[in-house]
């Protein structure tokens, strides 16, 4: 019910193993905009319980920043778009599969993860926190000690909660972000691995109870794609220079993150932009 619980050289082995298997598992042939045009329809992995970035409506309908991002992407190559709700866990290997074309699914840039996938340029920048009680004095990682911790399985909170927490805190860990929240909303955890935008569902849930404690690692998210895509890969990446100038970038911030458009990277160690 709480998930696997883990020693932080275990958890470190087990990711490293869960990237290698995505990277070298049999990947589905390329695709390009061609042939997705001639298709009708982009096939497009999010995550479905996640908001502000994808979930899904009342009303069963996908949406939320990265929903239109794909939307946007979607209508730049004349066709339809068809969402594929996925967990954090199974992101990257539902792209290597061809369950999907490409991910716009918070999938933070990370060198690990360029191994296994091709990252288009940024176009969301985040930050991994803890989220814990107003109450209880957390300022430096020694003060999480002893601590209950839940993050989402796999997810880049997981990395960071493992390479700073001290070997005295439990660290939980569940199927998916809503898991992981729940969490610690019902008292299973004491604080919460997340990223900035969690605070927002948390207050929703329990008002006045938590806030934003530690900033372990600033991101920016990319859409991926297969690796060895050089076309798929180009045009997100001529799709995103677009967007970034044309203001319709900043009229889905201003609609979902509600904070000005960052300045992006031109380069990121290790995580290369173009597909080889």
């Amino acid at each position: 019910m709480f998930g696997l619980e883990f020693t932080r050289r275990r958890a470190l082995m087990g990711a490293a193993a869960l990237l290698a298997a995505a990277s070298f598992a049999g990947s589905a042939a390329a695709i390009t905009p061609q042939e997705i045009k001639a298709r009708g329809k982009l096939i497009v992995g999010i995550q479905g319980d996640n908001p502000p970035w994808g979930f899904v409506t009342s009303a069963g309908k996908q949406d939320g920043f990265d929903a239109d991002m794909a939307t946007l992407f979607a209508k730049e190559l004349g066709v339809t778009v068809e969402f594929v709700p996925l967990e954090v866990n199974n992101r990257i290997p539902a792209l290597t599969s061809g369950r999907v074309d490409v991910l716009f699914a918070t999938m933070a840039m990370l060198p690990d993860r360029a191994k296994a996938v091709q990252f288009s340029k940024p176009y969301n920048a985040n930050a991994i926190v803890l989220i814990g009680p107003k109450a209880k004095s957390i300022k430096t990682n020694e003060d999480m000690a002893n601590m209950t911790i839940s993050v989402a399985k796999g997810a880049a909170q997981d990395t960071q909660v493992t390479k700073n927490a001290p070997a005295s805190a439990t660290i939980r860990r569940y199927d998916g972000d809503a898991a992981s929240v729940q969490a610690l909303i019902s008292g299973q955890a004491e604080a919460l691995g997340g990223n900035i935008f969690y605070m927002d569902r948390v207050e929703k849930a329990a008002p006045g109870k938590f806030e934003n404690k530690l900033e372990f690692q600033k991101l920016y998210n990319g859409a991926c794609t297969r690796l060895g895509e050089k076309e798929l890969n180009a045009a997100l990446n001529t799709f995103i220079d677009k967007i970034k100038a044309n203001g319709e970038l900043k009229t889905i911030y201003d609609k979902w993150m509600k904070v000005p458009v960052p300045e992006f990277p031109q380069s990121l160690e290790g995580i290369p932009f173009a597909a080889q």
